[in-house]
């Protein structure tokens, strides 16, 4: 039986693991998606936008570590990938992107739909191959299959319409994917290391994403050396739970000690991470150790006295047959005692929480936390939902917490908890979503999701408002602007949509429709809260150019005539109520 280019690919990403694929069909497409038809072995996830579709991807890739392939068709269709391609490669996704491609015959004619891949997905792709003869569809395949699974990120391959349709003998469609190598520094680093923390009086911890699959040498590391942990947004849910020695997140949504003891420390201990916020890493006074799988990261957001290559888990643990014990408590005990006396800070407004209408969105996404199952993942819109998620949903060694952390695009988390609720039917996927993110892209796709009947809870922060650029503007000492709108009831339109609605206004129904929403089974659920548009957010370190910030807007807007603003932010944000 004969077989033909798109058959081999759709063998190839199968047996690569490849259970999904996300898109729209078009005409340069349709050979492509015919042999899709024709395998069998993986599913065709119909999207109403190709952006929903690749945030999906992304999240059930980063979570399960498993590849997953998005498709759009050529010029208009595959432009609508770079977005979510651009946060497979920041977050470490391994995405296979299958983009459909003009004839041969009129390549480089500025034929309608045309445009250069190599050009177009330079900055996204970490592999881009346009197959224009057959017999290099194995080659091109299997190197964008390896490059997306190995180094975690996007790869794109490119196809015309008659290539995907030509005949290809004799390739086989095996691939065979090696397991993650064991990567430590070498034994003289790790003396060097060694001697340094054994040097050192006191010694702070700051871990990312790359302590994924670390936690527990992470936190025996820190017992055995005394060490505050404190982690970057991306590093909170590996680090945060089950930790008596976390210290909370540093950076503009930082609370607890963090700040402190990473810059109080005689050394640091940089695992896994690139916090790009160099202004809240501490400079030449504290040495500092950075160690990361990744060489390119190391240094370039801070100067480090020792840069080590190497995953944290097998750094961590030959480094604990090595390291000696440290008895002095005092360093840790102070920044643990500092991050118990910030979380009482930030439960002033959930416990007032009850009693204050609007509703404070502290208030409900603590309740949320509360309520949410033990093993529910959670996803956030840029912007304010990231602050709630940060400072309000518990981590537990069963939770996940995903956004679009690194490029911060809007609008990620509707379609990332869709793919999450594919990957893990049944288990509590939950979006916090912010209105105008959730109005760019949630919307059109929530028929996808009711189509499916997908179990994804949508919690929508409805105030009418871009709060976190609003937030933003005033930290640079402009008057807030360009930022309002108008909403409908988003409960009425999922229900006219399909899908489940539930509206509060009140903070004495929050717990009652989160709860509702929670354990509804048939299908999605839009919650529609209606929550404080004055409410801010002040991280535990404010840098002084933020404070000025803060001041010369404040005063601009008074002078402006926009006084009644000013005293809203200032009563609802100062414990005054």
């Amino acid at each position: 039986m004969s077989r033909n280019v798109a058959d081999l690919l759709w063998e190839m990403l199968a047996n690569a693991g490849v259970k999904r694929c996300y898109g729209i069909v078009g005409d340069a497409l349709n050979p492509v998606i015919d042999g899709l038809r024709r395998s069998g072995r993986i599913e065709f996830i119909h999207v109403r936008h190709e952006e929903y579709g690749v945030f999906a991807a992304v999240a059930e890739a980063y979570l399960t570590g498993n590849p997953v392939a998005v498709c759009g068709t050529a010029g208009p269709g595959v432009v609508h990938l770079f977005n979510g391609l651009m946060d497979a490669r920041k977050e470490g996704a391994p995405i296979i992107a299958v983009a459909g491609d003009v004839e041969t015959s009129v390549i480089d004619t500025s034929a309608l739909e045309e445009l250069n891949p190599y050009k177009f997905f330079e900055a996204a792709s970490l592999y881009t191959g346009r197959i224009v003869n057959p017999d290099q569809a194995r080659a091109i395949i299997n190197t964008a299959i390896l490059t997306s699974v190995l180094e975690k990120g996007p790869t794109v391959i490119s196809i015309p319409g008659d290539v995907a349709s030509a005949d290809v003998a004799g390739h086989a469609s095996e691939i065979k994917i090696a397991n993650p190598p064991i990567l430590r520094p070498s034994d003289a680093d790790l003396s060097q290391l060694v001697k340094m923390i054994d040097d050192a009086k006191t010694v702070a911890i700051f871990g990312g994403d790359g302590c994924r699959d670390a936690h527990d040498e992470v936190v025996q590391l820190a017992g055995r050396l005394k060490a505050p942990v404190g982690y970057s947004f991306r590093g909170k849910q590996w680090l945060e739970h089950d930790n008596p020695h976390a210290v909370g997140m540093t950076g503009l949504l930082g609370y607890g000690g963090a700040y402190d003891a990473i810059h109080e420390a005689d050394l640091l201990l940089l695992l896994g991470t690139d916090f790009p916020f160099t202004e809240f890493l501490p400079g030449d006074r504290v040495k500092k150790v950075q160690i990361d799988k990744n060489p390119k990261h190391i240094g370039r957001r801070t100067a480090v006295d020792l840069g080590l290559v190497g995953d944290i888990k097998s750094t961590v643990t030959a480094l604990l047959k090595s390291v000696s014990e440290k008895t002095d408590t005092r360093f840790l005990d102070k920044h643990v005692a500092d991050t118990n006396s910030f979380h009482d800070l930030l439960q002033h407004y959930v416990e007032k929480g009850p009693g204050i209408k609007p509703i404070r969105p502290e208030f409900l996404a603590a309740t949320l936390s509360d309520l949410a199952s033990d093993d529910a993942v959670f996803f956030a819109d840029t912007g304010t939902a990231c602050i709630w998620l940060a400072r309000h949903i518990k981590g537990g060694r069963n939770r996940r917490l995903f956004g679009s952390f690194s490029w911060a695009s809007m609008a990620n988390a509707a379609p990332n908890a869709f793919g999450a609720q594919l990957a893990y039917p049944g288990r509590q996927t939950i979006a916090l979503c912010g209105d105008g993110g959730y109005t760019m892209l949630g919307l059109g796709d929530l028929l996808t999701q009711v189509e499916r009947k997908s179990q994804v809870v949508q919690i929508i922060l409805n105030n009418e408002l871009l709060d976190f650029v609003n937030i933003e503007q005033q930290e640079a000492g402009f008057v807030p602007f360009g930022l309002g709108f108008k909403n409908p009831n988003f409960a009425k339109v999922a229900e006219a949509m399909g899908a489940k609605g539930i509206r509060i206004e009140n903070p004495g129904d929050v717990r009652e429709g989160l709860t509702a929403a929670l354990n509804h089974k048939d299908g999605p659920v839009v919650v529609d809260a209606l929550v404080d548009p004055f409410a801010l957010s002040l991280p535990s370190h404010v840098p002084v150019h933020t404070a000025k910030g803060f001041t010369l807007s404040m005063a601009k807007q008074v002078w402006g005539g926009r006084m009644d603003d000013v005293i809203k932010t200032v009563e609802r944000n100062l414990r005054l109520i």
